[in-house]
């Protein structure tokens, strides 16, 4: 099974040094972890002459290779996951194949939106949250926005999550490993 392994890791300066360590997770488990970052046959991207653009054909050509997918959904420069993970983890769902999550963190999503929001985050009369321009916040108790939960869930793909110290929430493969193999034990 070959599994695309989608993440804000690729910003980390050694982006590869983490892409070797969950390929070898993967391969010690049977599959192929595939990261965004591995060369792939993609004549759109090669002529492409925007540099952004080819990197996102490639992207999009490695999940539409792939069989399953697995997101990292730690917390990326805001309260919730990285957008372009985010993205993928929807295009893999629309294409009817297995996805899987994990996030090293197990505080809510409400909780780190208001963290992050500071004292403009407020108690609205019914008891909600809302932000300072009076923007309901999502307070479901679930792990991220509801249509990143709700898409796990619908597919049927499991969200493992782990508290881990803040230096090793970008390193800790822990939980990334027990989503590899709840993903390939329902596959």
């Amino acid at each position: 099974m070959q599994i695309y392994l989608a993440g804000p890791e690729v910003f980390l300066p050694d982006a590869e040094d983490v892409a070797n360590a969950k390929r070898a997770i993967c391969a010690r488990h049977g599959a192929t972890g595939v990261f965004p970052t591995d060369p792939v046959h993609c004549p759109e991207a090669d002529a492409s002459p925007e540099g952004w653009l080819a990197i996102y054909l490639r992207n999009e050509a490695h999940i539409r290779r792939a069989d399953a997918l697995i997101a990292n959904l730690t917390p990326f420069r805001g309260p919730s996951a990285d957008a372009g993970t985010v993205y993928e983890l929807g295009f893999m769902r629309a294409l009817g194949r297995p996805v899987a999550g994990y996030a090293n963190t197990r505080t809510p999503f409400t909780e780190r939106t208001r963290s992050f929001l500071g004292p403009s985050a407020r108690r609205r009369p019914d008891g909600g949250w809302e932000d300072g321009e009076g923007l309901h916040l999502e307070s479901f108790g679930l792990h991220d926005n509801l249509m990143i939960d709700g898409g796990l869930r619908a597919a049927g793909g499991p969200l493992v999550t782990r508290e881990v110290a803040e230096a090793d929430r970008w390193r800790d493969l822990t939980a990334f490993e027990a989503a590899l193999r709840a993903l390939l034990k329902s596959a």
